[in-house]
């Protein structure tokens, strides 16, 4: 067989497989739609055996990638493992800047308590996620020790108000 032949097969054949539901084709099928499409017979011995040659090769390659990118999906959550890990040590949950989580009030929302230039602050504040890491917004606020106080103290006045409005 020539080297044009070998590359028109080899060339029909892998576009074939890569279109193909690989749960449901056979060698067989990949054949006779190769054969079809090139207008020659690929039953003749030389050419089967080269057609399972190529398919051979193609499902070692698919088999090596889908190991590959396990691997890297397992080192991936190892990594993120280790680092809720060191966060959640002592059974205290930290963010990803070292500030405590205090309580999520959603999913996207939550209450932290960490130091900005020696002062404890109170945060409460919504997240994002981007390169799968949750990072704080701008919108929020960040209370001061003295703030948290203050505010604390009118927590009744404000659940009263609440129910009030609630009531109407």
């Amino acid at each position: 067989m020539d080297t044009d032949t070998r590359n028109k097969i080899e060339e029909t054949v892998l576009e074939i497989l890569k279109n193909s539901n690989m749960d449901e084709t056979t060698e067989y099928k990949i054949r006779k739609s190769a054969s079809e499409k090139l207008g020659m017979d690929l039953s003749d011995p030389t050419r089967k055996k080269f057609v399972r040659e190529v398919v051979e090769s193609y499902l070692r390659e698919q088999q090596a990638k889908a190991e590959e990118e396990q691997k890297e999906q397992e080192e991936e959550e190892e990594e993120e493992e280790d680092e809720d890990d060191n966060r959640k040590s002592c059974g205290r949950e930290y963010d990803d800047e070292g500030g405590l989580i205090i309580c999520r009030l959603s999913d996207r929302r939550r209450v932290t308590l960490s130091e900005f230039r020696g002062k404890t602050l109170v945060s409460i504040r919504e997240y994002y996620k981007r390169d799968g890491k949750e990072l704080p917004s701008a919108k929020g606020i960040s209370l001061s020790t003295e703030q948290w106080a203050s505010f604390k103290k009118s927590v009744p006045a404000i659940e009263k108000a609440i129910k009030k409005m609630e009531s109407r």
